[in-house]
């Protein structure tokens, strides 16, 4: 086996203002693509890594060219599938001063929806993988999509390939009649490896835990009450080894504090805390995060808390990039990660 990662979920063209304008201002819009699993197939990508992306596009020129846009990032593409009639996408108007972000979608009939199970042949594809990575975006779209996410997950469990998961929990996609948290738990018990931010660990678990309010980077973690915490949730779902729990709080629209826990067979590790005074775009923060993890844990299997820091770090420079790509490269991460600026080993980035 070796250790090609294989992601899956829709692909998406996300259209947004320029200049933070609003939807209703300006007569064009600027486009980008994006989706949760392709952002984290171009981050490993970008990061040297074997990965493959599965999905299915329309079968029309738009489709193509999306196909194209991640073939050039380095992400291969041979097993994604064609037919429908459009592409699923999103419109993004940012967040500026004291305006929050919205996001609308329009993905009803979009060619990934109608994906059902049989259509991937998930045997050839999975047959030299060390991981599938899936969302919970993955099984929000339709019940056919859930059902072909499911499909893949057995074929990974039957084959011995680990599994990733993300919760990405999106309260406006679940649309087709599925509880989504029963879901989510269903993919959660199935995983290896997960990612969420706290806000999503607190509404899968329906438990409240300690806020982090961080407006700097002293601010002090109750680590204890989180200890106590990863305990109880690894024994609701004891196959998961590794759970990442992304933490970020908004000083500004455009001034971020964020950090990270990891626990890891047993062990509750703290990231330092990342100052980032200067934001420009967070969207695809969370896929940076569980790409950096997918990286660093067989880069670094004997050092967990490089793990961490790693993978925090790769969310941090996310921040930096307008898109939903992190395109970083290794170097730049461990640049970050070694950015010690105080005897507390806590870091900082100056964007």
């Amino acid at each position: 086996m070796t250790n090609k990662i294989v992601t899956f979920g829709e692909l998406l063209l996300r259209f947004s203002k320029p200049e933070h304008m609003r939807l209703t201002q300006a007569d064009f819009f600027t486009s980008k693509y994006g989706g949760s699993e392709a952002n984290v197939a171009v981050s490993l990508a970008s990061l040297g890594d074997n990965v493959e992306y599965v999905t299915r596009l329309p079968d029309n020129a738009i489709g193509y060219a999306a196909t194209q846009n991640l073939m050039q990032l380095g992400v291969d593409t041979r097993h994604v599938l064609y037919g429908g009639t459009r592409i699923g996408t999103y419109y993004l108007e940012p967040a500026a001063g004291m305006r929050a972000s919205k996001v609308i979608y329009d993905r009803n009939g979009s060619a990934y929806s109608e994906l059902k199970p049989g259509m991937i042949p998930w045997r050839t594809i999975l047959k030299d993988a060390s991981v599938l990575h899936v969302s919970g975006i993955t099984a929000a779209i339709s019940q056919n999509a859930a059902d072909a996410t499911f499909e893949a997950l057995d074929i990974a469990d039957e084959m011995g390939v680990k599994v990733s998961f993300d919760i990405n929990y999106r309260k406006n996609l679940w649309k087709y009649g599925a509880d989504p948290r029963a879901t989510l738990k269903r993919m959660l018990n199935r995983c290896d490896m997960m990612f969420g931010d706290a806000i999503e660990f607190e509404w899968i678990f329906q438990r409240k835990q300690p806020p982090f309010t961080a407006i700097d980077t002293h601010f002090e973690m109750q680590m204890d009450e989180y200890g106590a915490w990863f305990e109880d949730i690894h024994r609701e779902f004891p196959r998961c080894q590794h759970w990442l729990m992304g933490m970020r709080n908004m000083v500004a629209s455009s001034h971020h504090t964020l950090t990270a826990l990891l626990w890891t067979n047993g062990h509750l590790l703290q990231a330092p805390i990342i100052d980032i005074p200067d934001v420009v775009d967070p969207v695809g923060v969370g896929d940076a995060f569980m790409a950096g993890l997918l990286h660093s844990l067989p880069a670094f299997a004997d050092n967990k808390q490089l793990v961490l820091n790693y993978s925090l770090a790769a969310a941090a420079l996310k921040n930096t990039i307008p898109g939903d790509y992190n395109l970083t490269n290794d170097e730049e991460i461990m640049d970050v990660v070694n950015q010690k600026y105080t005897e507390d080993s806590l870091y900082k980035i100056t964007v």
